[in-house]
């Protein structure tokens, strides 16, 4: 779906576009991360709404969190420079692949010796089953 810069999507239109659920957006909403005009009791989000659910999403995906994520989403300035915030978001990418890193090499090692338990024990139940015979 192509969407204009003025179209607006409806909370279902939203849901079904970003596979997130209404719970999800209004808990977004709740957490100022999206504000979407009201309209009744409509919500319909804007193309900055689309936008902010990308970031939101993305740094989710990467483990920030949803404070992180308001924080930066916070100092977006449309008309001037964004260096802080393209600061902040490198900063916090680089702790977070860090830390992405060390999960990923514990659970290397937690493979191994579980791959090795898992060895021992399947030669084991075969010397079992052998005796059983």
């Amino acid at each position: 779906m192509t969407l204009s810069e003025t179209e607006t999507l409806s909370i279902r239109q939203m849901c079904d576009t970003y596979q997130v659920t209404a719970r999800t957006l209004r808990f977004y909403e709740a957490k100022e991360l999206l504000s979407p005009i009201r309209a009744g009791s409509k919500r319909l989000y804007t193309k900055q709404d689309r936008a902010r659910l990308q970031l939101i999403l993305r740094g989710k995906r990467f483990g920030f969190s949803l404070e992180d994520i308001r924080q930066l989403l916070d100092m977006y300035n449309r008309n001037g420079s964004n260096l802080a915030q393209l600061a902040r978001t490198f900063d916090l990418g680089q702790d977070r692949l860090a830390q992405m890193k060390a999960q990923r090499d514990e659970l290397s090692i937690a493979i191994a010796e579980l791959e090795t338990e898992l060895q021992s024990a399947g030669a084991a139940l075969a010397a079992f089953r052998a005796a059983a015979e």
